[in-house]
């Protein structure tokens, strides 16, 4: 009996072990492993594809036309999967400043870098470094000296941006379609050297030599900035009384002058400017601005991005892209 009884003990605690063990009745253990496996296997997943870092370096945020730039950029972002990673400089003038983030990106290690360049030749040796660290460049908006480019085997680089040559004539234009009598201009002009602003001043240039009643007095730079465009109108209205016309190749100046013009009291002078901010459209519809230029900042950030995830894809990119510009003014503005 006694012997009977230790038997059915035995008999019990070997059920009991291979319930622990996951014999028949774990069903509960058996659906963990799975579901553990099941973690690992996706963080494993995870681990094999991350975003790709894309890195957009543009001149400043304190100019609006960057903010829309990085909207379209932002845009892309969402549509692609991507990390975007956005850099900027204080100014538009911190040249050096773009320099330090591009070599920062590149230790980085991001997979691709778009940059609106400070400056058109500054920044090429930086990008060349990042270039031989096998990360693909865009360039948008300021186009890279092309010779000094070549020279520093800064090859392949796709660009995005406008025909700011003919968008300058285009906003310039609209002022010399109105002047049938002798009248002196001055242009305010972006940062020196720069691609766009060049281009920028061979428009407006161009546009007023078309009218014989029209004599460049004086053309300055103003850094893009507003400040900078109120002081060199100030400046320039001390030597040229007489000023009626004045181009600015970009709003921030524009807004400058107006600012200048509406506290000297200085009436009827003709202004235009360049990238259709909120607020220079604002000045167009109180009669104080004439036209600005409509550059789509928005697509140019898109398309950089969309270009750069190309690259690291292995994707060939056209080497020229032109985004059309739209002339902006009283009949259209709304």
């Amino acid at each position: 009996m006694l012997k009977r009884g230790i038997l059915l003990a035995l008999a019990f605690l070997l059920s009991l072990s291979l319930v622990g063990c996951g014999g028949p009745s774990s069903g509960g253990s058996k659906s963990l492993i799975v579901q553990d496996n099941g973690a690992g296997q996706q963080a494993e997943t995870q681990k094999a594809t991350p975003k790709k870092k894309i890195a957009l370096v543009m001149k400043t945020l304190t100019n609006p036309f960057f903010i829309e730039m990085e909207k379209g950029a932002r845009r892309a972002e969402n549509e692609l999967g991507v990390n975007l990673i956005v850099k900027v400089g204080a100014k538009e003038t911190s040249i050096a400043q773009q320099i330090a983030i591009v070599d920062e990106l590149i230790g980085d290690k991001v997979d691709a870098i778009v940059i609106a360049p400070g400056s058109s030749t500054e920044l090429i040796p930086v990008l060349k470094k990042a270039q031989d660290a096998k990360i693909p460049i865009v360039n948008i908006d300021n186009r890279l000296n092309p010779k000094l480019s070549q020279e520093l085997g800064l090859v392949d680089v796709p660009f995005i941006s406008v025909n700011n040559e003919q968008g300058a004539y285009l906003s310039a234009k609209t002022i010399s379609d109105r002047i049938n009598r002798p009248t002196e201009a001055i242009i305010l002009e972006g940062i020196p050297g720069a691609d766009n602003g060049e281009q920028r001043k061979r428009g407006a240039l161009r546009a007023f030599e078309e009218n014989r009643n029209i004599r460049v007095v004086a053309s300055e730079t103003a850094n893009w900035k507003i400040d900078e465009g109120h002081d060199v109108t100030a400046k320039l209205f001390e030597r040229y009384p007489n000023i009626g016309a004045i181009f600015c190749a970009n709003d921030m100046m524009a807004l400058g002058a107006i600012q200048y013009l509406d506290k000297a009291k200085k009436m009827g002078v003709l202004v235009a400017g360049y990238d259709a901010l909120d607020e220079a459209k604002k000045a167009i519809r109180a009669g104080k601005l004439l036209a600005t230029i409509d550059q789509q900042a928005d697509l140019q950030g898109y398309r950089g991005i969309q270009y750069a995830y190309k690259a690291i894809e292995g994707e060939k990119n056209p080497p020229e892209t032109m985004v059309d510009v739209k002339v902006i003014h009283a009949g259209n503005v709304e």
